[in-house]
């Protein structure tokens, strides 16, 4: 794409936000939601309230990380612990789990977005975001949340370029999900092995900053992705005897490399079969 048809989607967003009047937006300091309220308190100034949902789900450096980058960001912004992790329909972990998380989370936002007097409740998705099984999406759409990113077309590259452009740090953040993504559909969600996985991927980014990866929870198997022209350096020998280590330190018996390398929700091949 050039500049040019760039900035055409950027115009399009900008006279999306504009119209919105007064805006909660779903902040997790990701790539698509800090541009998303980068551009919104541009627009709309004082009238964007940023509110990030923390449970269990989310990464220890990723909750320190949004509450970092929303002072950056100079919005209004407040902090909702979600609970998701005491719905048991959630914790059973089915193949809708996105979709009953985010009716729970998005809900809140509604509710207080009519509360406190804002007009919608924005999310984050992208043009790109419609290639993946996103139960989630329903939840958002049935509670009448607006995505503006979408709506303008812009793909998760387009943000990435505007993000660059306008010198946000988030122009190069690996994507993420929530740690509940790690562990395979039906079994069950806990706060010990949501735990694992992320002192696990931690540990490995703390040898390799900024990596893409997953460790995917399969009981006492850890399952590691990362990108493919990563995983050489992954298993190096002196990596890969302290990855082995501290791994059977948190509690997992064997320690695997997924040979094709990262897939973006990979666990979702078993709804095909």
């Amino acid at each position: 794409m050039d500049s040019g048809d760039l900035d055409v989607k950027y115009a399009v967003l900008r006279n999306i936000l504009k119209n919105l009047d007064r805006v909660v937006v779903a902040y997790s300091g990701g790539v698509d939601s800090t541009f998303l309220v980068w551009v919104a308190k541009d627009v709309l100034g004082d009238r964007v309230l940023a509110a990030t949902a923390f449970s269990a789900t989310a990464a220890i450096h990723e909750r320190e990380n949004a509450l970092q980058l929303a002072r950056k960001l100079g919005a209004k912004h407040i902090v909702i612990h979600s609970g998701e992790m005491d719905l048991p329909e959630f914790t059973k972990n089915p193949p809708d789990r996105c979709y009953i998380c985010k009716k729970h989370r998005f809900g809140m936002l509604t509710n207080l977005a009519s509360e406190q007097g804002y007009s919608f409740v924005l999310d984050g998705e992208n043009a790109d975001d419609a290639g993946d099984y996103r139960p989630g999406s329903l939840a958002s759409r049935e509670l009448g949340v607006r995505s503006p990113l979408k709506e303008a077309e812009l793909s998760k590259e387009d943000i990435r370029r505007l993000s660059k452009r306008f010198n946000l740090p988030t122009w190069n953040k690996p994507s993420y999900a929530c740690l509940a993504s790690r562990i395979p559909y039906h079994r069950t969600i806990t706060p010990e092995n949501l735990a694992q996985v992320d002192a696990a991927e931690d540990f490995i980014r703390s040898m390799v900053p900024e990596i893409q990866i997953r460790v995917r929870h399969h009981g006492d198997i850890a399952l590691i992705e990362v990108q493919p022209d990563f995983i050489a350096d992954l298993v190096h020998s002196y990596r890969r005897k302290r990855i082995v280590k501290r791994f059977t330190e948190l509690g997992f018996s064997f320690v695997a490399v997924d040979l094709e390398g990262y897939t973006m929700g990979s666990l979702n091949r078993a709804l095909d079969t």
